[in-house]
């Protein structure tokens, strides 16, 4: 394929029109996040106080032939961003695994090289997603008023006593493209 940037290429390859059909029922929870996303985005420390406060952004798309969901989020947001060493850049790839009749989700962070997996499920307006890891006894990431125009989304960590630090929120408004 002469012509064809290695950029596009992958790109095309990688993002979907749509879900394939036999995934369409169980990704309807992340249907309504499909598209880009504004954020305002905050930080907590231990105590639940407010540490940092920024704009971001999120872009959802089906992937993979439409056998997954996919996403980049930036923080902050590229229109805010003071240096290129500013912030970080996530991904997130979720397939639909019908054994746990759950999705399995990894998270790639690269400037702090973290992987991250959880099992997710979905409930009335929500997606809860959940890890064990080392650094907690468990971490949620949790959508919730999931809406065709916002959502709302928390990441927390439970400690071995069951004692839950909210890390971050992000407050989500579709964004006009």
């Amino acid at each position: 394929m002469t012509g064809v940037s290695p950029a596009l290429l992958l790109a095309g390859l990688f993002v979907s029109d749509a879900p394939r059909p036999e995934f369409e029922q169980a990704f309807q929870p992340y249907a309504p996040l499909i598209g880009s996303w504004d954020l305002d985005v905050t930080w907590y420390d231990d105590e639940g106080q407010l540490t940092r406060e920024t704009k971001g952004e999120w872009h959802f798309a089906w992937a993979l032939d439409g056998s997954a969901v996919a996403d980049v989020w930036i923080t902050p947001s590229r229109a805010v961003r003071t240096s290129p060493d500013d912030g970080e850049w996530g991904l997130s790839i979720r397939i639909y695994d019908p054994e746990l009749d759950a999705f399995r989700s990894t998270w790639m962070g690269p400037r702090a090289a973290l992987v991250k997996t959880f099992i997710g499920h979905a409930g009335p307006g929500s997606i809860t997603l959940e890890a064990r890891d080392s650094d907690a006894a468990k971490t949620r990431w949790i959508f919730t008023d999931i809406t065709e125009t916002s959502f709302q989304w928390r990441n927390e960590d439970e400690d071995a006593d069951g004692r839950i630090f909210v890390r971050q929120r992000f407050s989500g408004t579709r964004a006009q493209l």
